[in-house]
């Protein structure tokens, strides 16, 4: 169409072709034209609240449709939505960074000397050249001086968790954390990816090991991740990587949703070939058996999780110590230090606050652990010297867990195999074979010089978790071995695990047993038994 305006001040069509023309959109499509589409001051109010309340693009149009009685009388399009959650999101996380930077600022200028924050690009808050204005796109990591107090303990293994994702951007969370000697999660720093590169990852590990005075962990358990599996062989070429199990499972339970809903016993299968076989062999023609019962061969994903079985599957992880003291039950380490603080509707800004009170709560749990352990006394339940001497040794809940593995020993038969000759001619070596009364078909293999006082498992229970197993101990009973050897006890889970620094992690130094703190736990638990006897001879006395 031509229009031109005449000396009259008319316009007028000068030509028109109609094969040029279209005909016009239905009302109900105008919505549809980006000329028309517009998001409204309401419309704006109403996807703010529900973003901030955790709620995405889709069900924030539908309840947008319902609201305005149908899609035409919304007048935007689901794309426009999440272009606009997407833009408010960036503003928020702008704004949040900042404030969270602040907070970092000043922790460091409160605490310069213990408290470690670093921004990737930015270099690390050691100092007072950090008043420039913060980029929304670098990684964040920071650690308290409680945190690297906590890693100095208790370093030994890591847990890395990027799965933590509950916040309001959708950003990785990514807490490195421990277990400390009453079996409880502990922090040793934490991070905000932007990204999550190879690079970021390299980043991120290279300056924690920095925070952490470049002492490497014996272990890390991380997501099955192919990114972050490069950059812990790049930065933690010596240090065994594992991938966390309970997240397989949670994978499988989505990758395999087929199987688990056509094939209700194939969990408890499962479960039974990755938990319960106690040798390579065993647990590769379980898994053998397992996939051709279930007609599993050709799933891909399946597949790619079984290539990396030496990475997640408990048998070929016994030999390195992960502090765990179950391998069928999860570890407190592998649930995250801040369930119950942070959730998805988390800003940064709200974060600084539930982050102070999970550091608070965590605290608060692990003295009154303390108080339980120094203040009052497990009940014995064997004549055993050895379960008195691990009593006043171990953490309350770390005995426990002892005094379960003693106790089963009164159920086992430790039968002499086999004995090895030293250069003396006097035996050195001998080899037991252990079974429970009655289930001699399944018994492990126990080796123990009596002259070295040392001793070693199929089950490699002690390599793994830092405790001697019932196995052993019951070899210890036939061959009147009464205390435990010091080089069995791990500091790391004493009372005295923070006493002083541990240089050694995997053993105790022999002069441990008559250090001055230890002579005084000994005497303290002692005293607390004439105190109990006083009280109750004086209520006997008075009251008779």
């Amino acid at each position: 169409m031509s229009v031109k305006i005449q000396h009259s001040g008319k316009w007028l069509v000068s030509g028109f072709v109609k094969e040029h023309n279209h005909d016009l959109v239905p009302p109900d499509q105008v919505h549809c034209l980006r000329s028309h589409r517009q998001i409204s001051g309401p419309a704006k109010t109403l996807i703010d609240t529900l973003q901030a309340a955790g709620m995405g693009p889709r069900r924030i149009m539908s309840a947008l449709i319902k609201e305005y009685g149908g899609i035409s009388k919304v007048g935007f399009t689901e794309v426009d939505c999440r272009n606009y959650m997407r833009n408010n999101r960036q503003r928020s996380l702008e704004g949040d960074v900042q404030i969270l930077h602040d907070y970092l600022r000043q922790m460091h200028a409160d605490n310069p000397s213990s408290f470690f924050y670093a921004v990737q690009g930015q270099g690390q808050g050691q100092g007072d050249d950090h008043d420039e204005q913060y980029s929304s796109t670098g990684n964040i990591f920071w650690a308290d001086a409680k945190a690297r107090t906590n890693y100095t303990y208790f370093g030994d293994t890591v847990t890395f968790d990027t799965t933590y994702r509950s916040n309001r951007y959708r950003l990785p969370f990514a807490p490195f954390t421990g277990i400390n000697h009453h079996g409880q999660p502990v922090l040793f720093g934490c991070a905000f990816l932007m990204n999550e590169s190879q690079s970021s990852f390299v980043w991120l590990f290279k300056t924690w090991i920095t925070a952490m005075s470049g002492r490497l962990p014996v272990s890390i358990t991380t997501d099955h991740d192919s990114v972050i599996q490069s950059a812990v062989m790049q930065v933690f070429p010596d240090t065994r990587h594992r991938f966390c199990k309970w997240h397989i499972f949670n994978k499988c339970q989505d990758q395999l949703a087929h199987v688990f809903l056509q094939y209700p016993g194939f969990e408890a299968d499962l479960h039974k070939c990755v938990n319960l076989t106690d040798s390579i062999d065993e647990f590769e023609a379980c898994w053998l058996s397992l996939v051709d019962k279930y007609q599993l061969s050709d799933d891909e994903w399946l597949q790619e999780i079984y290539s990396s079985c030496r990475q997640w599957v408990p048998v070929y992880l016994r030999d390195t110590f992960f502090a765990e003291m179950s391998i069928t039950q999860r570890s407190d380490s592998m649930n995250s230090y801040f369930d119950g603080y942070i959730n998805a509707s988390t800003t940064l800004n709200q974060f600084v606050k539930m982050y102070e009170k999970a550091l608070e709560s965590r605290n608060e749990k692990e003295v009154k652990a303390d108080y339980d352990t120094m203040n009052t006394l497990p009940l014995l339940r064997t004549p055993s010297p050895m379960e008195k001497q691990a009593s006043q040794l171990y953490t309350r809940k770390i005995f426990m867990r002892f005094q379960e593995e003693l106790v089963e020993t009164l159920t086992l038969m430790a039968s002499k195999t086999e004995a090895e000759d030293g250069d003396d001619g006097d035996v050195t070596t001998t080899t037991y074979q252990v079974a429970k009364f009655g289930e001699e078909n399944k018994s492990y293999r126990v080796n123990f010089n009596v002259l070295e006082m040392k001793a070693s498992c199929s089950c490699c229970m002690f390599e793994f978790s830092g405790l001697l197993c019932r196995h052993v101990l019951a070899v210890f009973r036939v061959t009147n071995v009464l205390t435990l050897p010091s080089s069995y006890i791990l500091k790391r889970w004493t009372i005295n695990a923070k006493s002083s620094v541990i240089l050694e992690e995997h053993a105790l130094f022999s002069s441990y047993l008559e250090s001055h703190t230890v002579r005084y736990n000994t005497l303290k638990h002692e005293a607390l038994k004439f105190v109990e006897e006083g009280a109750d001879l004086l209520i006997h006395t008075m009251w008779p």
